[in-house]
């Protein structure tokens, strides 16, 4: 058994900080579950498949300024098949715009279900 949580790093620092859509999805096929499912809120469905987390993320990062990016707080942990991520977004050295824990679930080598906590400042 995985004792890290390298797919969820991968999926916060290797997916969601590359602004090149297309090198987004191929990377999204050795992190991702082809259905994963996205949980951004309680409030909103999730987000299925690989084309709608890209397109969210394109949309997202379209309304940063150059530099965002997503830092680990901590290490990832992992329990068996979940996985967690404390971080960080912002310009690195700055005060982050935003903290939050991602949570996911891994079924057969890759993330089936990824879970957003947003701190709210």
């Amino acid at each position: 058994m995985e004792n890290t949580a390298q797919l969820l790093e991968d999926s916060l620092l290797r997916i969601w900080n590359d602004r090149d859509a297309q090198r987004r999805l191929e990377i999204m096929k050795d992190v991702y579950a082809t259905d994963i499912a996205f949980y951004e809120s309680n409030d909103s469905p999730a987000f299925v498949g690989h084309q709608a987390i890209n397109e969210l993320i394109g949309r997202l990062q379209a309304q940063w300024p150059d530099g965002f990016k997503f830092e680990l707080l901590l290490p990832g942990r992992v329990n068996h098949n979940i996985q967690e991520i404390r971080w960080r977004l912002g310009v690195p050295g700055d005060s982050p715009v935003a903290t939050g824990t991602d949570i996911a679930t891994i079924a057969d080598g890759k993330i089936s279900a990824l879970y957003l906590f947003l701190d709210i400042k």
